[in-house]
């Protein structure tokens, strides 16, 4: 049987979602058009509303699962985050889930236990029960908006290409369009 991935040790050396959105440090994205990603990220968060009532009450009724814990690896300054983390806060807010943030500078012995294709993509939300066994992990974006990255990156694999780099800052701004 193969051994379960503890985090244990990780339990408690967060910050808040609270602090995060606190502590935020306000930057310009302009290729994927956020002038200020504090406004941004606390805006969605505020604005938040369930679309899908059977969403809302699935979540709600995690209420009574005190034996659960999220940790949500990221930075203030990835666009995915901005436009993820407030929503995963809310979520968590909902069911009721201990909820921390470990920055990812701070955490990347722990970020790289969480690789999407190699890299350090973020946000990671990994879900622990009451012993720190990890249970699961959701990130770094929605599988229809990583489509658009898999597809650049399949379509172009030549980073050396003259052109690479418009084309990724195209497929950014693609991927913001989405979100």
């Amino acid at each position: 049987m193969e051994a379960r991935l503890n985090l244990t040790h990780k339990i408690g050396q967060g910050i808040s979602p609270q602090q995060f959105m606190d502590d935020m440090q306000i930057r310009a994205i302009e290729i994927n058009n956020i002038p200020n990603t504090k406004e941004e990220l606390i805006s969605i968060y505020e604005n938040f509303t369930w679309t899908q009532e059977d969403q809302k009450v699935f979540f709600t009724a995690l209420n009574n699962r005190s034996d659960l814990h999220c940790l949500i690896l990221c930075t203030d300054w990835c666009p995915d985050v901005i436009w993820n983390v407030p929503i995963l806060f809310r979520v968590m807010e909902q069911s009721r889930i201990t909820t921390e943030v470990l920055l990812m500078e701070e955490h990347l012995e722990t970020m790289d236990l969480f690789l999407t294709d190699g890299g350090r993509n973020q946000p990671i939300a990994v879900f622990l029960n009451a012993s720190g066994d990890v249970l699961g992990r959701w990130g770094a974006r929605p599988a229809y908006i990583q489509a658009v990255m898999d597809r650049f990156k399949k379509n172009n694999p030549d980073k050396q290409e003259a052109d690479y780099k418009e084309k990724l800052n195209q497929t950014y701004r693609e991927i913001g369009e989405l979100y």
